[in-house]
């Protein structure tokens, strides 16, 4: 029995950590879906009218609503979405009391890039965002060509000549059939924990079993 206790040592330590691994994934997961539900919340609250000095912190995914008038040329961002495939958001400046922001109007497929499209009056209502798109492996955009490949909000906003504030429209009143809204939702936001959590803990049952079997067999060759 005594040549086996380094043997048990190690098998208590990896158990503990397996156990340990699959409860911090029991509490992420817990955390993760608080996180969800708040934003879930925040999207669709009531609308309010945007902070003048909004902050892309505390203010990310504000259910807003503003009354202006599109004004000025578009910017064309590449998309593809998993229903209606490749396609640009449309962003354009809009102008209420006094400010300038940019709106995302949303989706319109690569055919009807150089279509017209409606602009004047208008109500939105929608979410303030600051999304984080460019990385490294970004490419630059084509400027030439009206096509961009990440909504980076101060690059918009100095394109456009507006403030640094993106809303992404869930309705436009009047309504265009031109361009399909994309609302802003928590699909993106990534929740696989249970997958971790059944990892690690399955980890653990076997690790179980395993030593189960390894010291049986070595009892059993003890007695011969």
């Amino acid at each position: 029995m005594k040549q086996n206790w380094p043997f048990l040592l190690l098998s208590v330590f990896v158990l503990a950590l397996l156990v340990s691994l699959g409860n911090w994934q029991v509490a992420r997961q817990a955390e993760k879906a608080a996180y969800i539900a708040a934003i879930e919340a925040r999207l669709a609250a009531d609308p309010v009218a945007p902070p003048r000095t909004p902050d892309a912190t505390t203010d990310q995914f504000l259910s807003v609503t503003v009354t202006g008038a599109f004004t000025g040329p578009e910017i064309r961002v590449l998309v593809s979405t998993r229903d209606y495939g490749a396609g640009y958001r449309i962003i354009q400046a809009f102008e209420a009391e006094g400010r300038r922001l940019l709106v995302d109007r949303g989706y319109i497929r690569s055919a009807a890039k150089d279509a017209p499209r409606p602009v004047g009056a208008a109500t939105i209502q929608g979410n303030l965002h600051w999304p984080q798109e460019r990385d490294s492996y970004t490419p630059e955009n084509d400027l030439a060509g009206n096509t961009w490949y990440a909504r980076d909000v101060p690059a918009l906003a100095q394109a456009l000549g507006t403030e640094e504030v993106l809303v992404i429209a869930r309705s436009e009143t009047p309504n265009t059939r031109q361009i399909l809204p994309l609302p802003l939702d928590t699909s993106t936001i990534p929740n696989r924990h249970l997958e971790y959590i059944i990892t690690w803990y399955g980890l653990a049952a076997v690790w179980v079993l395993m030593t189960a079997y390894f010291l049986k067999r070595r009892s059993a060759k003890a007695k011969q």
